[in-house]
């Protein structure tokens, strides 16, 4: 049996996901969780053998998330699956100690393989995915601007994008305002940009932000 935590700040999401695994008899949902927090109180409390984890829930950032769930159970596998494409969030997902990536409209059975998959100790990544994630390796000129940036540039962008101010980013990340003020001159300088605004519009038309 493949006892599962269910990670998604949406619970009707979290009912589909029970629904769809319900149907396998080898699966087993033993816990679920709303926020980054949450996810670490119950893999303290709970033994699973996979983690299902949302990227965007409320609270600590997902990537961040995902790096301490790595190293406090190095061996836990984890099945990101995203409402984001997996061209904009994938690779640095998979970077980041994911066994696998998958998006919200992938079919039930895509999402029933793929747990299997990775609770065998495998990789999963759609054929799309494996075709850019080798492009990625061997072409550095072929990754858009926002894939040179680092986890917590990519991060401060999306959420300059969005429209949150430096201060209200730094309060979010528990960053001094300078700091944040220091990431977003990377930032800019790395993306060849100028104002929020740019950024903004590259997000919408990357699919970075909705």
């Amino acid at each position: 049996m493949i006892s599962v935590l269910i990670a998604d700040d949406h619970n009707i999401v979290r009912q589909g996901l029970k629904q769809i695994l319900s149907n396998d008899a080898q699966m087993s949902v033993v816990a679920e969780a709303d926020n980054g927090h949450e996810v670490l109180q119950e893999l303290e409390r709970t033994k699973v053998d996979v983690l299902i984890l949302d990227i965007t829930m409320p609270g600590k950032n997902g990537l961040d998330v995902l790096k301490e769930v790595k190293r406090k159970y190095p061996a836990l596998p984890v099945l990101v699956l995203s409402m984001h494409p997996e061209d904009q969030f994938a690779i640095r997902i998979l970077r980041a100690g994911a066994a696998g990536y998958i998006t919200k409209e992938s079919a039930p059975e895509e999402l029933v393989e793929a747990l299997r998959k990775v609770c065998a100790g495998g990789k999963y990544v759609s054929p799309q995915l494996a075709e850019k994630l080798a492009v990625f390796i061997e072409d550095d000129t072929a990754r858009a601007p926002h894939e040179r940036l680092s986890d917590r540039e990519f991060e401060i962008l999306r959420m300059l994008a969005m429209g949150k101010t430096v201060t209200e980013v730094a309060d979010e990340l528990l960053l001094s305002v300078k700091t944040v003020s220091t990431y977003r001159s990377r930032v800019l300088e790395k993306m060849k940009m100028t104002t929020n605004a740019e950024l903004t519009r590259y997000a919408l038309q990357s699919g970075l932000i909705n």
